[in-house]
């Protein structure tokens, strides 16, 4: 068996699609398809099953995938391991309302500190298992990490807040309790096309309720949410974070503040290992000294 196919193999399962496999790792499609065939010749097995639209491994790939993947993963973090530098390509996967970890300038100053390391980030609020996708860490609120997870705090304790402008507050009225926002227009979020609008989340009297606000207007992205409410077209919600600025310039006025307490915020999450690869280290000690 030639072992160089195996690399091409585990980068289609994480990639999911022969091009974004095959630009990962720096060859042509063509020769990632023609990979995989001769891997599935030499084991007498199809591995991978290809249509037009999509990618996905087989039975028997999934369990060669689940076998090489620790392997492979001490191989790549041993052949890190040189004159002590971190170095590598970091894949984080984090979810979009994580603004303390996307504003910039965190990730500017490690990409400073760390020349040698590459950072490769997908922001997504879709769920799923960063070790199966192939990714180092996450970036999730602390509430819906696996308990299995190492999670190293982020920030400070989040806030949602719901917020609108003057202009639309004006025309019709500022709502005083979570359920008056049942007659107002409300600018929703979604995390994909099939799944329901996100319920807005509430505490009164310490009893946690939601509020189904059937949105005007959904989308999944959250600074659309933010365009649109900035140009007096509702009402929405979304964490703190990502209104305060026009919270500081008047565009916008936020609402039901004393329904909206603070939790726990964001954190970098990965699995436990004996080993953390030192790229990984090197961004886990670069959090702890920011929040410093």
């Amino acid at each position: 068996m030639d072992l160089n196919l195996l690399p091409l193999l585990l980068a289609v399962s994480e990639e999911r699609n022969f091009r974004a496999a095959a630009d990962r790792l720096g060859l042509t499609r063509s020769a990632v398809s023609q990979g995989i065939r001769r891997l599935e010749d030499t084991l007498g097995q199809q591995l991978v099953m290809r249509t037009t639209r999509s990618v996905r491994l087989t039975e028997a790939g999934e369990r060669l995938v689940s076998s090489l993947r620790g392997p492979m993963e001490a191989v790549r973090e041993a052949l890190e391991v040189r004159d002590g530098v971190p170095r590598g390509r970091l894949r984080l996967a984090v979810t979009s309302i994580a603004e303390p970890f996307l504003s910039g300038p965190l990730l500017a100053r490690f990409a400073e500190d760390h020349p040698q390391v590459t950072v490769d980030v997908t922001v997504t609020d879709e769920e799923f298992d960063i070790v199966e996708r192939g990714y180092d860490a996450g970036v999730r609120l602390g509430e819906v990490i696996e308990q299995d997870m190492i999670a190293v705090p982020v920030g400070g304790p989040q806030r949602e807040i719901a917020a609108a402008t003057p202009a639309y507050l004006a025309r019709h009225g500022v709502p005083t309790h979570p359920g008056d926002l049942l007659s107002h227009r409300c600018i929703g979020w979604r995390p994909a096309p099939e799944t329901t609008p996100w319920r807005w989340e509430f505490v009164e009297g310490g009893k946690p309720f939601d509020v189904a606000v059937n949105p005007q207007v959904t989308t999944n992205d959250l600074g659309l949410m933010l365009r649109v409410a900035l140009a007096d077209g509702g009402i929405t919600f979304g964490p703190w974070d990502c209104f305060e600025a026009h919270f500081g310039t008047g565009a916008l006025t936020p609402l039901l503040e004393e329904y909206l307490p603070p939790f726990a915020g964001f954190s970098l999450y990965f699995p436990q290992r004996q080993h953390m690869a030192p790229k990984l280290r090197a961004l886990v000690d670069h959090l702890r000294q920011w929040r410093r």
